[in-house]
């Protein structure tokens, strides 16, 4: 039986989705929400979806089972809490919302409902990420991680020209931290758990945006850092570093190569070390393997799984970063009752 999804958000991630939901068995793309009916129509016809709809309530009344949610940030949490509400499951694209309160109370609608809510979190389903795992022990005692991801959005030209798109707009609870920096840091509490402290610094754009920024989190017996950017570029690879050596893993968001670089044991002695290409297969459109899991949740009934200790960690880390950086969203004054 396939799992019918309807798609609220018409950008290039649904584009991305229904690209990899298309390679998944069981996945199944029948509607598409949009508040503009040619929007929709254009999205529908390019991925042959039967179903358009310009009013939310009608989309969650017709018959889908689940809902990806890719809208704008700041809507994630009204969105996913109705489409909860009417029992339908939820994968919802990262950040799962802006604040741990909202995250919170979405984790609450869904398991009242007895329906999945999932963030669609890359990494968190890449088998890449198992693979790096299964050899943090040959590393030795942890004593530093550095996670970095950094990439110059396109959208940023026309901000430097004064055009400011949604990906730089604050009003819709966006962030360079929300945005990129949330690989990072969802990556970092998924393996190594919640910081004891966190220290953050912030680059603002002209608007208040964040740009830009580090952020430090501290661990018994190591530290970490998270470094992001939506206005530069960076080359450096992120690196988990141990007393015995190192695991490289090239991409955050979607690994296509790891390496591991043990501190002894070269046959070269000019080396100082042995390096070893830790074996996998990277799919092209990693967003594969999270639908794949998202269905495995559905069939399962597995509402109360870990997936959401890594989101809500997650939140709080970026919930301490915005108050020591003085990100500020229009939602935070909100509070999600329901």
């Amino acid at each position: 039986m396939s799992l019918k999804i309807g798609i609220t958000g018409t950008n290039f991630i649904s584009d991305d989705f229904c690209a990899a939901a298309g390679q998944v068995p069981g996945a199944e793309v029948t509607a598409v929400y949009s508040r503009r009916q040619e929007t929709g129509d254009a999205f529908a016809s390019r991925h042959a979806i039967p179903h358009v709809f310009t009013d939310y309530g009608r989309f969650l009344a017709s018959d889908i089972n689940a809902v990806y949610v890719a809208s704008p940030n700041a809507v994630h949490c009204r969105q996913t809490l109705q489409a909860l509400n009417s029992k339908k499951h939820v994968l919802c694209e990262k950040v799962l919302a802006v604040n741990e309160a909202q995250v919170r109370s979405m984790v609450d609608c869904a398991r009242r409902n007895n329906v999945v809510l999932l963030e669609a979190m890359r990494p968190d389903f890449d088998p890449a990420f198992d693979i790096i795992l299964e050899n943090l022990p040959r590393i030795g005692t942890l004593r530093r991680a550095s996670f970095e991801f950094c990439q110059y959005s396109s959208r940023y030209d026309d901000f430097r020209q004064g055009i400011v798109q949604n990906a730089f707009n604050p009003d819709l609870g966006n962030a360079a931290v929300m945005d990129i920096g949330v690989y990072c840091i969802h990556s970092l509490v998924r393996l190594f758990g919640m910081p004891e402290q966190v220290r953050a610094f912030s680059t603002k754009l002209s608007n208040g945006f964040d740009g830009s920024g580090i952020i430090l989190m501290e661990y018994d017996g190591m530290t970490a850092e998270a470094v992001y950017s939506k206005i530069s570029a960076s080359v450096n690879p992120s690196v988990i570093q141990g007393e015995d050596g190192s695991i490289l893993i090239d991409y955050i968001s979607k690994p296509e190569q790891l390496e591991l670089r043990l501190r002894t044991g070269s046959r070269d002695p000019l080396d100082g070390g042995r390096r070893e290409v830790l074996p996998f297969t990277p799919a092209p459109n990693n967003m594969v393997y999270e639908i794949a899991e998202f269905i495995r949740l559905v069939e399962r009934n597995e509402v109360d799984h870990r997936y959401l200790r890594y989101s809500v960690d997650a939140i709080r880390v970026m919930d301490e970063v915005r108050r020591q950086t003085g990100i500020r969203f229009r939602e935070d004054g909100i509070k999600t009752i329901r």
